[in-house]
């Protein structure tokens, strides 16, 4: 079985410098087999492989023009790596999955530094408070004994690392052996998400927005005078662009931006956070299944006035942790069609109200006089849903 594991890491300035040298080199990489496979296309009507573009880089190109030789400065496996991921993304388009592939932005790119396990000569080993990584030797980790360091059990594949607002990170790919399932109880579990409660369970449980918090609150607050500081700060460089005096210059401009960005970051935390702990609290419950709706997010999106809501509450991640984790306790995951009428539907009658309106936050059924809240309702009709599919 094989299990990621990803956690924060210290490296030293000569780590730091090694990092940001082999994530530009992937970068420019990346794009470097965009553009070449779009002008052989263009020319020769033909797709250029991965394989075929690292032969030919290698080979021809860096031999001709030696200007470039940085590129083999950097670790090999995370170049072909880059070039893997290039060549997966064109792959996808074809497929019609994924639309043309983007370029990757210095500012705005979600590149690694790839590193393998490669033999004796560079093993990728880990110790309590330390990891050993190949190019980078041993790099100290922020928090001890998370990942696993018994060698002989646990086996370090892969990983990769990772920066992201002035922060670094570690995830690495080890093959386990697959823990024992516990046992399961006898009932299900249906489960309403939505936008003033975040998930409603059958069981009774409700797990607040936690967007509505002050935690939250203060740092969208703080968030928006930083984008303002950040905004004055572009509107000033174009005075020193026109000869005028004053204005700010390009490094306050990065020092502004990095201070927007570890605001972004320290919210993206705080919500996976909390959607970790939610499903944290399912899993110690240990139901037979557990039911969703399979929510059209796309089309919900749509809707200017809550658009930016349903984009805090991270449903989609919320439900690929959720299919991870019953897989690991082996419980059922159910889906229900999207056009279920699972909140005007009567739990008790199976009486279907049509008129409900999106502000009736409680249920009052009209034929046997049920009353009870509506999302709560909801949750009791897709957890005894007989219609489903599994994920």
């Amino acid at each position: 079985m094989l299990r990621s594991y990803k956690t924060e890491i210290f490296p030293t300035p000569e780590q730091k410098q090694i990092i940001h040298k082999t994530i530009g080199v992937c970068r420019f990489v990346y794009n470097f087999y965009l553009a070449h496979n779009k002008e052989i296309y263009e020319k020769e009507q033909r797709f250029v492989s991965g394989y075929e573009f690292s032969k030919w880089m290698n080979n021809e190109y860096l031999s001709q023009n030696p200007e470039f030789s940085w590129i083999q400065e950097v670790s090999s496996k995370s170049v072909k790596q880059s070039i893997i991921n290039a060549q997966r993304a064109f792959r996808n388009f074809f497929q019609h999955r994924t639309k043309f592939p983007r370029w990757k932005k210095k500012r705005n790119s979600d590149v690694k530094m790839y590193f393998v396990r490669n033999g004796r000569k560079q093993p990728v080993s880990c110790e309590r408070h330390r990891i050993k990584i190949p190019t980078l030797d041993w790099v100290r980790l922020k928090e001890k004994g998370y990942i696993p360091t018994n060698s002989e059990t646990h086996i370090i594949k892969s990983g990769a690392v990772s920066m992201k607002a002035g922060r670094y990170y570690v995830s690495v790919l080890v093959e386990e052996s697959e823990p024992q399932k516990p046992v399961l109880n006898d009932f299900g579990i249906g489960i309403d998400l939505g936008v003033k409660e975040f998930a409603v369970c059958s069981n009774g449980k409700f797990f607040a927005n936690i967007n509505k918090s002050v935690r939250i609150r203060k740092l969208e607050k703080s968030l928006k005078r930083q984008q303002r500081k950040l905004s004055r700060k572009y509107e000033s460089l174009k005075k020193i662009q026109n000869n005028l005096k004053g204005g700010a210059t390009r490094q306050n401009i990065q020092k502004q931006m990095l201070k927007v960005q570890k605001i972004h970051h320290r919210l993206d935390c705080i919500r996976t956070n909390y959607i970790n702990k939610v499903i944290s609290e399912l899993m110690k419950t240990k139901p037979m299944w557990i039911t969703l709706e399979n929510l059209n997010i796309r089309g919900m999106m749509k809707n200017r006035h809550l658009s930016k809501a349903i984009a805090q509450q991270k449903f989609f991640d919320f439900r690929t942790k959720l299919t991870v984790k019953c897989k690991v306790y082996g419980i059922e995951l159910r889906l229900v069609d999207r056009f279920y009428p699972s909140s005007k539907l009567c739990h008790q009658c199976g009486w279907i109200k049509h008129d409900l309106k999106l502000s009736d936050r409680i249920y009052h059924c009209s034929e046997c006089g049920y009353t009870t809240d509506r999302d709560f309702n909801a949750s009791l009709n897709l957890r005894d849903c007989p219609t489903y599919q599994t994920a």
